[in-house]
């Protein structure tokens, strides 16, 4: 084998594993959905609304992050629940009550009060959990 050939032959091998990096790097597993933490399991959160952690919780679009989830009053009084991590990158979402919507402000995707999406770029739902008030202590549990 000839200098010439063999420096050419290294040559296409080097551009070929470069290239298989680049194509692997821009796939949906390396930046998509594939890889957002889960949401939550088997949840089972107690929050006194009276302790000042959870004060947002008394007034119509005030939300607050436990364990993962946002939990979230509407302006209709009712009290709401998802998972915190948006489905597209991972950030946390946050809750606009004057929109009745979960927003990512990295993306901007947007769910609705049940997680549903409204807009992308993310293409999957929230988790949503259960909630029920008891007097004071708000279960949000699945």
């Amino acid at each position: 084998m000839e200098r010439k050939e063999f420096l050419s032959l290294i040559g296409l091998g080097s551009a070929s594993a470069l290239a298989a990096v680049c194509m692997g790097s821009c796939s949906k597993s390396a930046v998509g959905e594939a890889n957002v933490p889960t949401a939550p399991s088997n949840v089972n959160i107690s929050l006194d609304l009276t302790q000042p952690a959870n004060l947002a919780l008394g007034t119509a679009g005030g939300y607050v992050y436990s364990g993962g989830i946002i939990v979230a009053r509407t302006t209709a009084g009712n009290y709401i629940a998802v998972s915190q991590t948006c489905t597209h990158q991972g950030a946390a979402v946050r809750y606009e009550g004057t929109n009745q919507r979960f927003y990512c402000a990295s993306h901007g995707a947007t769910f609705s009060n049940s997680g549903a999406v409204t807009g992308g770029p993310a293409s999957a739902a929230l988790q949503q959990y259960n909630t029920s008030l008891s007097g004071n202590i708000l279960r949000v549990y699945s």
